[in-house]
């Protein structure tokens, strides 16, 4: 795995996301080896998996220096891609061991869905997150699905439609973190959160993940085919191009008015 560091600490399984240097922004690569690395942990004989980012970032979403070249993708390969965000996803929300996310810094649009998506999510103070996917002309689709069932269609509005930025303390307020705790202290208290878990049967913890993820499954089957097109086809719009190029170009975004 090249992207991502696993340790095992006895019946604990840490995946980090290793790409500090980009503040551990998503690439195919790292998506393709956090789905694998996401299911092995399933049958690795691990009982908790924690999820982390190396260095001072959770992670800051899609790497858009890699996403510039995808604005003159085929339609076929722009639904490639797409699945392969939700492929991601997916097996997150599919682990049968229950997860924790440690956060610190920022987690951003893809790396917000990431923390989110754990059952368990400890933030540093200074932890921000965002689903900032339409300041740059792109369409928060896959993580919208999963966003709906945690906060609800008001507050899952106000994220996605706003694109804004906002604290660890406020992610708490909506149920998106679980617990807000000192920097120097996450380690220790993801440590003592997975000792708590692993006191209790390991059956029952897997039995009651399907549940849960049962009684969403209808739901989140459509909600994710439909995300799955719009995800692809927002990759074609003139706004995307024009929101990566700005990214880039270090410049505000020009928008066109929809014909």
């Amino acid at each position: 795995m090249s992207t991502l560091q696993i340790t095992d600490d006895g019946p604990i399984r840490t995946i980090a996301l290793n790409r500090p240097e980009r503040r551990n922004a998503l690439v195919p690569q790292m998506m393709n080896e956090l789905s694998i690395a996401l299911t092995d942990a399933n049958t690795c004989g691990a009982r908790v998996l924690i999820l982390t980012g190396a260095g001072d970032a959770f992670c800051s979403g899609l790497d858009l220096a890699e996403l510039l070249p995808m604005a003159d993708f085929s339609p076929e390969r722009h639904r490639v891609e797409a699945e392969r965000v939700a492929r991601m996803f997916r097996a997150l929300w599919n682990c049968d061991l229950p997860t924790i996310a440690v956060v610190r810094g920022p987690a951003v649009a893809g790396g917000c869905g990431l923390a989110t998506l754990c059952d368990f999510t400890l933030a540093a103070p200074d932890a921000k997150f965002g689903y900032t996917e339409v300041r740059i002309g792109f369409v928060p689709a896959l993580v919208s699905a999963y966003l709906l069932q945690q906060v609800g269609d008001k507050v899952a509005r106000d994220l996605l439609l706003t694109g804004r930025l906002f604290d660890a303390a406020e992610a708490h307020r909506l149920g998106l973190v679980s617990e807000v705790v000192p920097a120097e202290e996450l380690n220790t208290r993801a440590t003592e959160l997975a000792a708590q878990l692993m006191r209790n049967s390991p059956e029952s913890l897997v039995t009651t993940k399907h549940l849960l993820r049962a009684q969403h499954a209808r739901f989140l089957d459509t909600a994710l085919e439909h995300a799955l097109d719009a995800n692809a086809a927002s990759r074609e719009s003139a706004d995307f191009r024009e929101g990566l190029a700005s990214f880039v170009e270090k410049r505000p975004p020009s928008w066109k008015p929809k014909p």
